[in-house]
């Protein structure tokens, strides 16, 4: 019955399958069986990724665009978005030479840990955090130190709380604003606080913006290497394009950091996957090059968005056991519900198998209070799914 599963790496067997895809993947099971599920699950824009960044891939498969591209990246894409670091995000410089392009945003968060991380490094992450994080410190045989946040400070770490938490092992401090799960983002006052507590104890920071043009309320986005040209030497900046111009599947990453640091990870590219997919990457090209109606084109699907978070906020809070934090970014929303008392988990599960809605329970992300809800989703999902979550906790929780 063992067969070649003694054959397994501790590495292999210690890792965690991703909770967020495991859900997703579920409910588009039930999905296809037959079953109408209300999926809450996904972290993707249900958008179709604009005609004119399609149309420029297609270009360059018909031009012979399809051979091996350098590691870090098309010159000119690196050169674009090094362009756009100084023009968007207020960098004080940015050259090519330290911008890598990888395959998805999840792959050059991994690279960043594994650039800077050696064993027993410690590596603090606030909480809730994005699933995948603790994850990746462990695969670089560091230590992930969880940093628990409140909703009541808007799940964000607070200054003393990061003083208290530095050792002498500490090497790194991860920041995701805007954040996945919460969609809670750090006002600049407090990320230029973090940074200088950082730079005073000589911490790396790993700044996580995937969600950066995904803002509601008049939120504003800093960006932690912008602050000054010695924080951005501390600062590696991971971004992409998927959430911003619905490029999921495309696996676009970017990353943003001093140049040793960003020839530490085009390096590990090379021996790995060596390169992000060429075609896709003049994709990504025609999205930098007509920023004008990229922005349009994220303006007009923010708008959709925001009226869907409303619409989902609304409908969450007006269950008397939920408690749920206003979200300012991203497109998720996290609500307490540990007044109906059990676990997130227990909860989750027996709302899929009864009422065909899938949530992820906050375990994925640290939190044994919450559950997390995309509403990158039809409007018409949400109305049936906050119907039959109104319809389960009455059912399972009225006495």
């Amino acid at each position: 019955m063992e067969g070649s599963y003694k054959f397994l790496s501790s590495r292999a067997t210690a890792i965690q399958p991703s909770p967020t895809l495991a859900v997703d993947a579920k409910a588009k099971a039930l999905k296809a069986a037959g079953h109408d599920v209300c999926g809450f699950g996904a972290g993707e824009p249900d958008f179709d990724t604009p005609e004119f960044i399609k149309e420029a891939c297609i270009q360059a498969i018909h031009d012979g665009k399809t051979k091996y591209a350098p590691t870090p990246g098309l010159p000119e894409l690196r050169e674009e978005l090094a362009n756009k670091y100084v023009r968007d995000n207020s960098f004080a410089s940015c050259e090519p030479s330290q911008v890598v392009v990888s395959p998805g945003g999840k792959y050059s968060c991994h690279l960043a840990i594994q650039a800077v991380i050696n064993p027993g490094d410690e590596v603090l992450i606030p909480s809730p955090y994005w699933v995948s994080y603790p994850e990746m410190v462990r695969l670089a045989d560091g230590v992930p130190k969880f940093l628990p946040t409140l909703s009541s400070e808007g799940f964000r770490l607070e200054p003393n709380a990061l003083r208290e938490a530095l050792t002498e092992k500490t090497k790194l401090l991860i920041l995701n604003s805007p954040s996945n799960p919460t969609g809670a983002i750090y006002p600049p006052k407090l990320i230029r606080t973090l940074v200088n507590i950082c730079m005073e104890h000589g911490i790396l920071i790993l700044s996580d913006e995937i969600y950066e043009y995904l803002l509601y309320d008049n939120s504003e986005h800093l960006s932690p290497a912008s602050i000054s040209e010695e924080a951005a030497k501390m600062v590696i900046t991971v971004a992409g394009f998927s959430k911003t111009f619905s490029m999921t599947g495309w696996r676009l990453g970017t990353l943003v950091a001093d140049e040793p640091i960003a020839k530490a990870v085009a390096n590990l590219q090379s021996q790995t996957t060596s390169n992000a997919t060429t075609f896709a990457q003049y994709g990504a090209l025609a999205a930098l090059r007509n920023w004008d109606l990229s922005m349009r084109e994220v303006a007009d699907m923010k708008l959709v968005f925001d009226r869907r978070r409303l619409k989902l906020l609304e409908g969450l809070n007006s269950i008397s056991s939920f408690d749920c934090f206003r979200s300012t970014g991203a497109f998720y929303l996290f609500p307490d519900i540990s007044a109906l008392g059990g676990t997130p988990m227990d909860f989750a599960a027996k709302l899929l198998e009864k009422k065909k809605v899938a949530v992820v329970p906050g375990e994925a992300f640290g939190s044994d209070t919450g559950i997390r809800l995309s509403y990158a989703t039809s409007d018409d999902i949400i109305e049936k799914g906050l119907e039959r979550i109104i319809e389960f906790v009455g059912e399972e929780y009225s006495n």
